[in-house]
């Protein structure tokens, strides 16, 4: 729901084009004079305005003028069209130009146009102010990524507990255990990485237990395997569904008993470690089809913790994540533009992420580069696969249990009310009393 002021001193003509935007869910607020629009827009800072261009009190391209500095996305309305004066709007900063009578069709889909490009507008702000400030969680912003970070925030506090992190290719997981291990009583010490596809069971036993000196033709010295390195540390596991099957009793009896002997050596090892493991397999289909052990499958994921998709995330995260990727890029590339265009942005946010964070700093990094010498990055520096994206088919759901999306259906119906409780409790069916009550309950006051 968008909310658009009409300043137009035809009081029927208002009323009209008012009646048609509130039939499609928006919010309106009509003035009939130049300085009741300012007022009204000051008041409630609106998506789109409809703007006559002549007025009683003041001129409306006088008017467009002073709402440029907000930004506004303005849409301009005359009875005396002609090409010289749609130039001038367009050239003032008017969106489009409209000619009395207006055909409601065609209002319809210019005021769509007009309002695509103000919540891009409004993203694009959010964006620049993201950028250098600190993130206020691992994942993002949004309610359900910072129920997330707080329960690996909670994950890192208890550093004996085994952590299975699942989700797909790129996902981010990688950066989650080393966000646990620095936050967790562990963090002064070693934090160790193996990823475990592609390697023999020879090669991951070496890697994780070590070897003796002499115990094959080929090993002269003694090496120390990984769970001796990160003794007193965490051990991250990456692609834990494809350990080999000769190396998951081992890895098992390492995680319960704490000891284990090197290849080749008759001595019992002790280690201290922590295991966070992570893959983008279903193991527990894994454990079905007997490619996985069902023990060893139980003591990894005492704590599972399910990383969602990027297409799979609120826009607000995308954002955040986003502004931060430009911000550790700008490091390595200080020439590049850091900002994005309107255009570019869009794109950004309509692409599926097959290939997720990973993907998307790949993506900007190439841009970054590409775009050199401009002032932002504009869509013509994004790969041919981003810059046609449509967005079909992509699924920005993020889990809000019944409480959050009642919590903001009453702050969005307040707003649309100018926070009058008598008209918001008519809206949405209950008493004032109820509507109360739940305001203070979802902590809303401050309203």
């Amino acid at each position: 729901m968008a909310t658009i002021v009409i300043i137009d001193d035809e009081v029927e003509l208002a009323a009209a084009l008012g009646a048609f935007f509130e039939r499609t869910g928006h919010q309106v607020v009509r003035a009939h004079t130049g300085e009741d629009g300012i007022d009204a827009c000051l008041r409630v800072r609106p998506d789109l305005v409809l703007l006559d261009l002549k007025l009683p009190d003041v001129q409306g391209f006088e008017l467009l003028e002073r709402l440029q500095p907000d930004q506004r996305v303005v849409i301009m309305v005359t009875a005396h069209g002609d090409i010289p004066l749609a130039v001038e709007a367009m050239r003032r900063g008017a969106e489009n130009f409209l000619t009395k009578p207006v055909e409601l069709p065609h209002l319809g889909v210019a005021a769509e146009r007009a309002l695509e490009k103000a919540r891009l507008r409004e993203m694009n702000r959010h964006l620049l102010e993201r950028r250098g400030a600190r993130t206020t969680a691992l994942l993002g912003p949004s309610p359900a990524m910072r129920e997330l970070a707080h329960q690996i925030e909670l994950l890192a506090t208890a550093e004996r507990t085994t952590v299975l992190l699942i989700g797909e290719t790129g996902t981010g997981k990688g950066r989650a255990a080393e966000a646990i291990h620095a936050s967790s009583p562990r963090a002064s010490r070693p934090f160790v990485e193996l990823s475990c596809a592609g390697l023999s069971a020879a090669a991951l036993e070496a890697e994780l237990f070590g070897h003796e000196a002499g115990s094959t033709a080929a090993t002269r010295e003694r090496k120390l395997g990984l769970f001796e390195v990160a003794d007193g540390g965490t051990l991250f596991l990456d692609e834990i569904g494809a350990l080999d099957a000769a190396i998951q009793p081992k890895l098992l009896k390492v995680m319960e008993g704490k000891s284990f002997r090197r290849m080749g050596g008759t001595q019992d090892i002790t280690a201290d470690v922590r295991v966070i493991a992570a893959t983008n397999r279903d193991l527990a289909s894994e454990v079905v089809e007997e490619r996985f052990r069902e023990d060893l499958y139980y003591r990894l994921s005492v704590m599972p913790v399910h990383l969602p998709p990027l297409r799979a995330r609120a826009r607000e995260d995308m954002l955040d994540l986003i502004a931060r990727s430009l911000e550790e890029l700008h490091v390595q590339l200080p020439e590049s533009p850091v900002e994005l265009s309107e255009g570019a942005l869009d794109q950004l946010l309509r692409y599926s992420w097959p290939g997720n964070v990973r993907e998307l700093r790949n993506v900007l990094e190439r841009a970054m580069i590409v775009g050199r010498g401009a002032r932002k990055i504009g869509t013509e520096h994004l790969p041919p696969e981003v810059r046609n994206a449509t967005g079909a088919g992509v699924e920005r759901h993020v889990p809000k249990s019944l409480e959050e999306v009642e919590r903001a259906h009453i702050e969005r119906t307040l707003r649309a009310h100018n926070d009058n409780r008598t008209r918001a409790a008519k809206e949405l069916g209950i008493s004032r009393a109820t509507l109360i009550n739940k305001i203070r309950g979802y902590g809303l006051e401050r309203r």
